[in-house]
């Protein structure tokens, strides 16, 4: 459940005028500092600029966001040093088949599976190149969110590694991760012509996944097709990826059809809208299909590491039209359904469970 925290700073406060938009381009760099201020004429500011991103290419790179460099750090050292793990200690942790959250250490599966329109078995047989743990919260003890008569595997507990230091960095992370999603959900509510707090009680037993994504280096070429991530677009309301700058990184497609590189700018997170924020905004926002691309071949036994957070909304909350969204010549274009069935379906499609 989400709670008020103060996070560190991360960069100077922004000035009255200083620009919201840091660089300009598919995906831009937006500073959400000024915003973390408080003043509404600067929240508003930063949500317009938001807003216009999430209406053309769905993906930006956000500074300014206050999550401290030490979380970020500890977490990916953890990280680093799990998937460095034996094959046969990283597999003591594979997912529960019956897991439709799927923590623990990945299975093989294919994102690209869960487009519509695919071929899912078929997509299925060329595996992304990748290797993933993920946590979720509805796997502690005692956890709240979960209706009495949802699938009994969503209650299935997080499978920890027994290494120093692991599940506390994993848990802080996922305390600012929570945090830094709310403040963005609230500057997109702004931008929706919403109230500010709209989204909070959607989100306050939230079943975010968090996934650490390790790309281990490519000895031998990639059969044809065959990709570190396979062509897809996230499911949920929004995700926040933290990703390093090694070689075979994000791309984006843009309206175009082109492939256009998404770099790591250091100090930023990617933040990009779901599939179910389009379906909640009457597809006035979107969701681009992504990717995440072999290395060249000269710097292919390179390893590469990112931290995606998905926030999903409420296993119950209704996703039907925003009202801002809809009018008489825009009627609804998806029928109601919730978030909880809507992640079901697509964790089934991808990875065949």
């Amino acid at each position: 459940m989400l709670t008020d925290s103060t996070a560190g700073p991360a960069g100077a406060p922004a000035t009255d005028d200083a620009p919201v938009t840091l660089a300009h381009g598919y995906v831009p760099v937006i500073d959400t500092s000024s915003a973390r201020q408080g003043d509404p004429a600067r929240r508003a500011r930063v949500a317009r600029a938001i807003g216009e991103v999430c209406e053309t290419s769905g993906f930006m790179a956000v500074t300014g966001h206050g999550v401290p460099e030490a979380r970020i750090r500890a977490v990916y050292e953890a990280t680093r040093q799990f998937f460095a793990l034996a094959p046969e200690e990283k597999r003591r942790l594979l997912a529960d088949p019956d897991d439709p959250l799927m923590r623990g250490f990945g299975v093989e599966g294919n994102l690209a599976a869960a487009n519509d329109g695919v071929d899912a078995e078929q997509a299925r047989k060329l595996a992304d190149l990748s290797e993933t743990y993920t946590y979720n919260r509805l796997g502690d003890e005692g956890a709240t969110g979960i209706p009495d008569d949802a699938a009994p595997g969503l209650r299935t507990p997080n499978k920890w590694p027994e290494q120093a230091g692991f599940r506390a960095a994993y848990l802080a992370y996922y305390r600012e991760m929570e945090l830094l999603a709310r403040e963005l959900a609230r500057l997109m509510a702004l931008a929706l012509d919403l109230p500010e707090n709209w989204f909070d009680d959607k989100i306050d037993h939230h079943i975010s996944n968090m996934t650490a994504n390790y790309y281990p280096g490519q000895e031998n070429p990639p059969r044809p097709g065959q990709l570190r991530k396979g062509v897809h677009s996230d499911w949920g309301l929004l995700t926040i990826l933290y990703q390093d700058g090694a070689p075979g990184g994000l791309q984006v497609r843009d309206k175009a059809g082109q492939w256009v590189d998404v770099p790591a700018v250091e100090g930023t997170f990617v933040v990009n809208i779901g599939d179910l924020m389009a379906v909640w905004t009457n597809d006035r926002w979107v969701s681009t299909v992504h990717r995440v691309v072999n290395p060249p071949r000269e710097v292919a036994h390179r390893e590469r590491y990112s931290l995606p957070f998905f926030l999903q909304p409420n296993y119950t909350a209704p996703i039907e039209c925003i009202p801002t969204c809809t009018g008489p010549d825009n009627p609804p274009r998806h029928a109601p359904t919730t978030s909880g069935a809507y992640l079901v379906g697509k964790l089934s499609a991808a990875y065949g469970i």
